[in-house]
Formats: structure tokens, C-alpha cells, sequence
């Protein structure tokens, strides 16, 4: 990743190599911290680009803040033009990455989450493809369990969890996949490294539940909407068995940072014809048509960065903060 010149720590804007932590910091040492991860479109036919599901990301901050004991340091809107006034200042023309992160700054020994400081921080950097495939992915079953709730929560991002996407992520890359499906303690599909998952089996989505220690994905959420109200294609979220996925119609993984992916290929088991199946490549195009704004459908979801209203709010930001 190439950041951009600014980042934004501790209440103020920061060139972005000034943006440091102690060593000592508490969410360093404990992974005692939670982030989201959101995606800005660049529309280089409007010269615009639009953050797609802004507030949405900041209300899932806001959970997981609370899940270690942590508040926002503004209200949602107020984080929400902080972002828009970082890529500004960051002039972005090119498809972005925004990591918000919230975190215990105390600089301590000693593992516990209550009577300690913490602290917001803000970055981003351009981004293409997270998951790097020619058509298809080809993923297999992790020997890695996801972590369940009751030993720490899943349906939160905490930075200290993600080493358990990191294990099944490189044991799968080692492996010669590309991409990893975790499984609960019970045996049933959670999700894959860093993404939600989706099956198409006899004309509907299938995909498991909350309660089967997913992230409650925003693409996740987006995706059963577009199905719904634009392909009039429903939605059962209920678990899902590991061999279900050999004999899935299609199967694709969707995030933040990975969009849509379609999967051809589990376990050396080939899904479909092996590449994206017809159901995949139609939410995969709308997805990122409404995310880009060339499909104007949804325009609650995209946040515009350079337009003159947005300039105008971006500037009393400025003002205020500076």
C-alpha cells in the first residue's frame, strides 16, 4: 500500500509519516484495538468519487468500541466528513481503501480492557483487487476453526482476532489456493479469511447465519438487497454443512475489500463450469455499477467526496479542526 500525505490521529490532520504509536501502546502489545475496512469508487466519467456505506462502517466501529470498552471520539456525521476531508486532502483520482481504527493507547503492561485511554486514528491508501484471480477462485477448508463468540466476539473487527484469518489465509496461500473457508467448532461454514460467503443452490442464496460466528458484513447485507429487490432473488441464512459447498450451484465470497469473488473450485472439487456462474456475475456487476455511482440506484449508500456540497461541509471541517 502507498498512503496518502495525510492521515488523521489524535483529533487532528497529520502528515502521514508523523501518524506514530509508542511501542508501548496497549493495542499494539494485546491487539486490544477494532477497525473497519471501507472502499471509496473513483467514476472518472464524473471525475468523482463516492464512499460507498460511510456511516454504516462507523456504526459497526461504534459496536465493536463498545464490545472492548471503547466510545467514538465524534458523533457518526462528524466522522463522516473527517473522512471525506482526509481523502481530499489526500487528492485521491483512483480507487481507495479507508482504515478507521479505534484502539487502546494506553502505554501499559498487563492484559485487561477497563482503565485504559484510547485513542482514533484514520488512514488511507489506494487499493485494487484483495483477492488476486484470473476468473475463479479456487479455495479449500481450513484445518483452522473460526473463533467462536463466547472466546472472543466474532461479529466484531478486533485487530487481536484477525490472527485467526491470518493463520488460515497463509495455511491455504501455502497450500496453493487462494483463498481459505473456516469452519465453526461445530462443522458448519462460517465464512472465509476475511470474507462472507454465499451459495447458490436451486435459484436462492444460501448463507449462514450470525450466529454461525460471521462478520455481519455490510457487502454481505448489500448484496441480499440487491438480490431481493433487483433479481428477485431471496435470501435463507441458515447453517450450512462443508459438503454442501461441493455440490453448490455457484459459490462466491464478498467483502469490503474483497467485492465479490466468485469461487470455481473447493477442496479440488470444481463448483459450476468452474468459473463465475450467472447468478454471480450479475450481483458482482451491479455491485460495483451502484458502489462506482454508474448505476444511480441506492444513492444512500455512496458519499461523494468532491462535489461542492460535500467541498463546503469538508471546509468548515477544516476550519473547526485545524
Amino acid at each position: 500500500m502507498n498512503p496518502g500525505k495525510y492521515a488523521y490521529l489524535s483529533g487532528n490532520f497529520v502528515p502521514i509519516e508523523e501518524a506514530k504509536i509508542s511501542i508501548m501502546t496497549h493495542a499494539f502489545n494485546y491487539g486490544t484495538g477494532c477497525f473497519e475496512g471501507i472502499r471509496a469508487y473513483w467514476n472518472p466519467d464524473q471525475s468523482e468519487m463516492y464512499v460507498f456505506r460511510l456511516a454504516d462502517h462507523y456504526k459497526r466501529l461504534e459496536r465493536s468500541g463498545k464490545l472492548l470498552m471503547m466510545d467514538l471520539p465524534a458523533s457518526i456525521d462528524e466522522l463522516c466528513n473527517i473522512t471525506v476531508e482526509l481523502l481530499r486532502r489526500n487528492e485521491h483520482k483512483e480507487d481507495t481503501y479507508i482504515r478507521p481504527l479505534l484502539y487502546k493507547s494506553s502505554t501499559v503492561i498487563g492484559v485487561r480492557l477497563h482503565d485504559l485511554e484510547h485513542d482514533f486514528a484514520l488512514f488511507t491508501s489506494p487499493m485494487g483487487q484483495y483477492v488476486e484471480v484470473e476468473e475463479a477462485a479456487k479455495v479449500c477448508v481450513s484445518s483452522w476453526q473460526r473463533v467462536t463468540d463466547n472466546s472472543a466476539p466474532a461479529r466484531a473487527k478486533i485487530t487481536g482476532t484477525y490472527i485467526n484469518a491470518a493463520l488460515s489465509k497463509t495455511e491455504a496461500s501455502l497450500d496453493g489456493y487462494d483463498e481459505a473457508i473456516v469452519l465453526t467448532d461445530s462443522g458448519h461454514v462460517s465464512e472465509g479469511s476475511a470474507e462472507n460467503i454465499f451459495l447458490v443452490m436451486d435459484g436462492v442464496l444460501v448463507t449462514p447465519p450470525v450466529s454461525d460466528n460471521i462478520l455481519s458484513g455490510i457487502t454481505r447485507s448489500t448484496l441480499i438487497t440487491i438480490a431481493k429487490d433487483i433479481l428477485g432473488i431471496p435470501t435463507i441464512e441458515r447453517s450450512i454443512d462443508r459438503t454442501e459447498l461441493y455440490v453448490a450451484d455457484e459459490i462466491f465470497l464478498c467483502g469490503t475489500g474483497a467485492q465479490v469473488v466468485p469461487v470455481g473450485e473447493v477442496d479440488r472439487r470444481r463448483i459450476g463450469n468452474g468459473g463465475a456462474g450467472p447468478v454471480t456475475s450479475e450481483l458482482k456487476s451491479l455491485y460495483e455499477n451502484i458502489a462506482r455511482g454508474i448505476d444511480e440506484r441506492y444513492p444512500e449508500w455512496r458519499t461523494p467526496v468532491y462535489n461542492r456540497a460535500t467541498a463546503d461541509v469538508a471546509d468548515s471541517l477544516m476550519t473547526s479542526t485545524s
